[in-house]
């Protein structure tokens, strides 16, 4: 008998592996993000209360009876630079009637999933950039960034190409109008 001889893992299935293999510090989050594997810290109290209040909001006004689930990973098939991303958004929403989260796996796609948020943290340009891509080649309708730094909320909508094709950002202080299935305008007086 001979031995089969092995195919040589590529180079995006080593960091696969490598990154489905971490074991990351209680509290500590690691992603793939466009080949990067990248590992924050806890948030801080304020981070929280801003995703506090939205989904406060969000659970109240929308017009369709909304889930959400809380660091939940998303697998987000990209395309041939980056063949998968593994995203956790600090809030994912779907319709309750979809019934996305009973039963999903650790890392779940994203169909169904129409909206996600992310509040920046120790790493701001990620979720204004990479983060932001993913969610657009995952095909992810809405994403809504609370800027801390900049002060502002962004929706971004339209994903095609990689990236989302419209945003309209508000200062805080400002409402910001979420579209249908939500319909409502997001108040964001209480992050001033």
């Amino acid at each position: 008998m001979t031995a089969m001889a092995h195919e040589p893992l590529t180079q995006e299935e080593v960091l696969l592996e490598g990154f489905l293999a971490l074991d990351t510090p209680e509290g500590f989050r690691a992603e793939l993000i466009e080949g990067e594997i990248v590992v924050t810290p806890p948030p801080d109290g304020d981070h929280e209360k801003y995703i506090s209040r939205i989904v406060r909001q969000v659970i109240k006004r929308s017009k369709t009876d909304m889930d959400f689930s809380g660091n939940k990973g998303l697998r987000l098939k990209s395309g041939e630079a980056y063949p998968t991303d593994y995203v956790i958004p600090d809030v994912t929403f779907a319709p309750v009637e979809v019934d996305l989260f009973g039963g999903a796996e650790s890392w779940m796609p994203c169909d169904g999933v129409v909206m996600v948020l992310e509040v920046t943290s120790t790493k701001p340009q990620a979720d204004r950039e990479a983060k932001r891509r993913c969610h657009a080649r995952g095909g992810i309708p809405l994403y809504l960034l609370a800027d801390r730094d900049a002060s502002q909320v962004t929706l971004f909508s339209d994903p095609e190409k990689g990236d989302y094709r419209e945003h309209c950002t508000r200062p805080f202080g400002k409402p910001i109008a979420l579209p249908e299935p939500f319909a409502f305008e997001l108040d964001t007086a209480e992050f001033l």
